[in-house]
């Protein structure tokens, strides 16, 4: 008879402890966002916990692969905490990522391994970039031992939705704030300052960048002589692909900083 009164309670005990346990792991998905959500089970959400800021294998629309997922509470310098997913990594040394590189504009990767570490100066392009949606993007640039970042509130199907039809997008970052990737020896001209997603001048020989801003000495954005940004070419050093250029009256005089740079979504 006991038995038969209690079956009830037991019951509704066990649902209300899977629907406590599913809204928990609903809630870790949440609040790392991409690199968790291509986990697929509570274990390794745990095991992510205690694991830290380290590759994952995460479910992409190749397979699933190692991806550097940065997952410590405490965050990414001004991008914050929350979970970041690795999309690329950038030396503007060289030209692998250059404007017209059609890795801007392809679904083909470039060094997997390289996506399975960290801030170092491994370049690649992962399957994120053309797989993983997101809200936000966090960008850094390490010049040296120091790397500062900052982070675009822009919600978008992956960044080669943003990016691969060379359309111009804006976003609503200011140039202090662009500058702020470079730190103290940033400098930029005064006026044209067109920032966003496939900043293009007026005149096709000047300075360009697949993210960034733009500057100019003149009161147009027809022949920009500076720029700060990721994926750069053109006027003055066509080479530099990732840092920041600038001459002609820029604010803080001439510069050619080459940069390693991050890109992260969540």
């Amino acid at each position: 008879m006991n038995s038969l009164i209690n079956t009830p309670f037991f019951l509704v005990l066990m649902f209300a402890k899977i629907f406590i346990l599913f809204f928990t792991v609903t809630a870790a998905y949440e609040r790392r966002d991409n690199c968790t959500k291509a986990i697929q089970t509570l274990k390794a959400v745990m095991d992510k916990r205690s694991r830290g800021n380290t590759a994952y294998w995460l479910q992409t629309n190749t397979g699933k692969i190692p991806v550097y997922c940065h997952m410590t509470s405490h965050g990414i310098g001004g991008c914050g905490g929350g979970g970041w997913t690795l999309v690329m990594k950038i030396d503007g040394h060289k030209q692998t990522f250059h404007y017209d590189s059609s890795y801007w504009t392809n679904m083909a990767d470039f060094n997997r391994p390289g996506g399975k570490t960290g801030f170092d100066h491994r370049e690649t392009k992962l399957p994120t970039y053309w797989s993983t949606p997101f809200s936000k993007i966090c960008l850094g640039m390490k010049i040296g031992h120091q790397i500062n970042f900052i982070v675009i509130n822009r919600p978008a199907n992956s960044l080669y939705s943003l990016i691969a039809d060379g359309h111009y997008r804006s976003t609503s970052l200011d140039r202090n704030t662009w500058k702020s990737l470079i730190g103290f020896r940033a400098s930029l001209q005064t006026n044209c300052n067109k920032q966003g997603f496939n900043v293009f001048p007026g005149n096709r020989g000047s300075s360009k960048a697949r993210i960034g801003i733009l500057g100019n000495n003149e009161k147009n954005c027809g022949s920009c002589d500076s720029r700060i940004g990721f994926g750069t070419g053109g006027y003055r050093d066509n080479s530099n692909t990732c840092g920041n250029q600038a001459t002609h009256n820029a604010d803080n005089g001439d510069k050619h900083i080459k940069a390693m740079g991050y890109i992260l979504v969540q």
